[in-house]
């Protein structure tokens, strides 16, 4: 079994959760020899544990020592995209936690340099490995639910108290992570949303800033797409609300998806829906319909599932659950919908216009009253069930 030094590049919630599986043997091709953390004191309290791991405090000096040929990065997200590239430019492969960048257009010049580059570059997409979503974009994209006619995800599970923001004074700030809750915990929906239904070709939206925790980023919010075949879709998220509701339905011209409760419900139709509509002769039909059902009974693969594929990836040619350049989909949906609510709904066509998004970014970080500061000495990790689907 060929063996992969691995370095892990940021070492807070999530880094050291990536740590501590490697440091298992979780997933066996990949070695932990070296870890990264600008704050002096994790990289010290590290050591302290591990001594036979190189410690960094700068992630340049770790990709100049050779001393491993993958970095997992997990820095906050304004980093993500500048280490990415010089990663790849150095000849890493690459694991890149989500999302790819806070701006598309950090995302593009990432994906130019990793289109020239022989390196796997991967993104943590992890509920790409699920299986209930895995069997809904079969279904989609193989035509057997008709042409798209509606979507809705409503997905308000993600609670956090104020404690979780304070955590962290990078937290909940433009500077800190350049966004809320679209570019923390809703990218997984995002991305999965359009690597099911494809992308729309306008957004609308409305972002609530603070409406529940005392942050300057949005903690609510409600997207609005258009497709290019007039189908519509409604994508709603928000971090206040208790117990919450994780729902995801989509309607095509031969039958419907409902995603909830992990089981996946599909009703599907024999006769397209446009057929019956035109050609029936009784004002209200009906249509024999199938029902199938699938039950997720097996946990996800998630974080762990991804990087084995990332390892699979760099030794057998595996192809990649979640390639890295798919990361500016969703990222190109949240950056849409800020500019949209910033101009009071508006729609925005897609693809957006990087440079009005890095000014609206540029404003909203210059008028933060808030300051990126350190979180603390490193505190060994293991992937929290929040960061997982919840039903």
């Amino acid at each position: 079994m060929q063996t992969i030094n691995t370095a892990v590049i940021g070492i807070g919630n999530i880094g050291s959760a990536h740590v501590k599986c490697l440091l298992e043997g979780r997933v066996p091709n990949l070695r932990l020899t070296a870890v990264c953390d600008s704050d002096r004191r994790k990289t010290t309290a590290f050591l302290s544990l591990h001594p036979n791991i190189l410690t960094f405090t700068d992630y340049q000096d770790l990709l100049r020592s050779s001393c491993a040929s993958a970095v997992i990065i997990a820095v906050p997200h304004p980093m993500h995209a500048e280490i990415a590239q010089a990663a790849l430019s150095a000849g890493y492969h690459v694991q890149l936690e989500k999302p790819v960048d806070v701006c598309v257009s950090k995302a593009l010049q990432l994906n130019s340099v990793a289109a020239k580059c022989d390196r796997v570059f991967s993104i943590m997409f992890n509920q790409r490995t699920n299986p209930l979503f895995q069997r809904a974009r079969q279904i989609v994209r193989s035509g057997d639910l008709g042409d798209l006619q509606r979507t809705i995800w409503i997905v308000t599970n993600w609670y956090r108290t104020q404690h979780y923001y304070a955590s962290g004074e990078w937290r909940a700030t433009w500077p800190g992570e350049g966004g809320g809750v679209l570019l923390n915990q809703a990218p997984h929906n995002l991305d999965i949303w359009q690597w099911i239904c494809g992308m729309p070709v306008s957004v609308r939206a409305s972002c609530e800033y603070g409406k529940y925790h005392r942050i300057e980023v949005e903690d609510e919010a409600t997207i609005f797409t258009k497709y290019e075949n007039g189908a519509t879709g409604v994508f709603i998220t928000s971090t206040g609300e208790y117990p919450g509701t994780n729902r995801l339905e989509i309607v095509g011209t031969r039958g419907k998806i409902v995603l909830e409760s992990g089981m996946l419900k599909w009703w599907q139709s024999d006769t397209d829906v446009n057929d019956i509509i035109q050609n029936s002769n009784i004002s209200s039909p009906e249509s024999p319909l199938q029902l199938f059902e699938l039950r997720q009974n097996t946990p996800d693969r998630a974080h762990q599932g991804i990087l084995q594929n990332f390892a699979n990836a760099i030794t057998q040619g595996e192809p990649l659950i979640a390639p890295g350049e798919e990361g500016i989909h969703e990222l190109m949906l949240s950056n849409a919908a800020y500019l949209s609510s910033a101009q009071g709904g508006a729609p925005v066509s897609l693809p957006v216009d990087a440079d009005a998004f890095d000014a609206f970014l540029s404003a909203r970080v210059n008028g933060s009253s808030l300051h990126c500061m350190a979180d603390g000495e490193y505190v060994a990790s293991d992937y929290q069930k929040r960061w997982q689907v919840t039903w």
